[in-house]
């Protein structure tokens, strides 16, 4: 198959695993980064101006949006698929992954564990958000927070009052959340491909720090997942639409609770933990569910 990976960084470990992978397996890959995209719009020859020349036609294409330029990339991937070119995943289920408020509510409608979360823009009353979040402690987020910036815990009552007030003052959008104390500062990473689960790792974060993410120093090891976590993992891809994608899961005395639905997850932490040839399997479906065509879409919103 000839293959587009949509990227900005080509020397990141998930994008050379990634075009080493396809190339393994006999595919012509290339790079293109969607930030020096052209749209053509037009209804009768859709087309994407690349480096002075229009793209050639794909069989599939990778999409690695960056969560800062998601509008952009979006809408080069849309054009993708306008030319007819089968995509990993849809322009659409990222959009919905990408917006915290959005994926939860979504998540929610169809049954997906979740802590419990108050989203709120005026915070005269903060006192009533913590109370609707169950109190004390809690974790206070920006909507447009990544990798952990933007999330703060409110460990006491007046600590999380003053940051939901200061959040407040500056006009931004938040949410509050449960804070799972049970997790001991660890989360699952559940990978997902199709409707299964293929690998997954626990990541803990740094002495001192209640976020796991590895990119704010937080360590990675295998893990074996319960099967109500497998079907929480699979439940939350689906509600995305997201064919590939990371889950985020904490483990709550009440079940697994999902924090988080990654479409552009990395792959570092995730082989390295598990030894598993994570990106050669993302080809493998690639190249079964473009054959098949398989244009299904699951979830909606």
């Amino acid at each position: 198959m000839k293959l587009a990976l949509m990227c900005r960084n080509p020397d990141l470990y998930s994008h050379r695993r990634l075009v080493e992978a396809a190339k393994t397996r006999g595919h012509d890959i290339d790079i293109i980064d969607h930030l020096r995209c052209y749209i053509n719009i037009t209804s009768n020859r859709p087309s994407i101006r690349y480096q002075g020349h229009d793209l050639p036609k794909y069989d599939a294409v990778i999409p690695r949006i960056g969560a800062s330029v998601t509008f952009y990339g979006t809408a080069v991937l849309r054009q993708f698929e306008m030319m007819g070119v089968y995509p990993l995943n849809e322009s659409v289920a990222i959009s919905r992954s990408r917006d915290k408020l959005r994926s939860m509510q979504l998540l929610a409608r169809k049954g997906v564990g979740l802590p419990v979360t108050v989203f709120a823009h005026k915070t005269s009353r903060a006192e009533e958000i913590i109370e609707m979040a169950g109190g004390a402690p809690v974790v206070i987020k920006l909507l447009e927070g990544t990798q952990g910036i933007g999330v703060v815990l409110g460990e006491t009552q007046k600590a999380a009052e003053s940051i939901i007030q200061a959040f407040g003052g500056v006009g931004s959008n938040i949410l509050t959340q449960q804070f799972i104390k049970e997790a001991g500062g660890s989360d699952i990473r559940c990978f997902v491909i199709g409707d299964k689960v293929v690998a997954a790792m626990k990541r803990t974060g740094k002495d001192g720090d209640f976020r796991s993410n590895l990119h704010r120093g937080g360590t990675a090891e295998v893990v074996k997942i319960t099967a109500l976590e497998r079907k929480t993992a699979t439940m939350a891809a689906r509600a995305m639409g997201l064919r590939v994608c990371g889950v985020d899961l904490l483990r709550a005395n009440h079940g697994p609770v999902v924090m988080e639905v990654n479409s552009s997850p990395g792959l570092e932490g995730l082989e390295g933990a598990t030894g598993k040839d994570v990106a050669g399997m993302i080809i493998e479906f690639l190249e079964k569910s473009a054959k098949e065509g398989n244009t299904r879409t699951t979830g909606k919103g």
